[in-house]
């Protein structure tokens, strides 16, 4: 069976295929959360907005890389790690800007958009999860999501701590969390990227 390449084949269709259904989820949670923090004012919602677009071009470079050499993989990795840790960087750049000018984010916006996210990376999670010790790419997608879930549950905390006190400082503080977790998990990435890139190398 293994010979015929009919075992590699199989785990290309369900890469391929778990893959699509992650790039669909945050491809339509990002257009959702970007608009409701938009609207709602809020750093939080636009980090983990942010953060799905981030896991989206993942997860869409992942598909590039499904089939494909295990160099062209830990290449593909690499570059979503790169991709997160530049957008984790710009909700920096957001927090900074709200300091300086203020912010009024909507609580019970946060928090019903934190809950939707949370489902939906839920799943994502659970369908990434027999895939969370394969190859480079599906490796950093595990990262991801699950990254995405310690998100979400910020933005519903963030949500009750800015109705509670009425401040917009947590929502800044959850946004910092999250912006630092993106980077982080892209930092890992690059460097699980890296160690898969110098192994191909050298045993080619």
């Amino acid at each position: 069976m293994s010979s015929c390449g009919c075992d590699i084949e199989i785990k290309n269709k369900e890469q391929h295929r778990v893959l699509i259904l992650l790039l669909a989820i945050n491809g339509v949670m990002f257009i959702v959360e970007i608009v409701a923090g938009i609207i709602a004012d809020s750093t939080a919602l636009i980090a983990d907005s942010l953060d799905m677009l981030a896991d989206a071009t993942a997860y869409a470079i992942g598909l590039y890389a499904v089939g494909r050499s295990l160099l062209v993989k830990a290449k593909a990795a690499y570059y979503s790690g790169v991709f997160q840790v530049v957008l984790g960087l710009g909700v920096l750049f957001d927090i900074v800007h709200r300091v300086v000018v203020g912010s009024e984010p909507e609580s019970i916006m946060m928090i019903i958009m934190g809950i939707m996210a949370l489902i939906a990376n839920t799943v994502c999670l659970i369908l990434i999860y027999k895939h969370r010790q394969g190859e480079v790419h599906m490796r950093a997608s595990w990262i991801f999501s699950k990254n995405d879930v310690i998100a979400n549950s910020g933005v519903i905390s963030g949500g009750f701590l800015v109705a509670y006190t009425g401040s917009f400082y947590p929502d800044l503080f959850i946004g910092l969390i999250i912006a630092v977790i993106v980077i982080r998990g892209g930092v890992h990435i690059i460097k699980d990227a890296n160690r898969e890139k110098d192994l191909q190398e050298m045993a080619s």
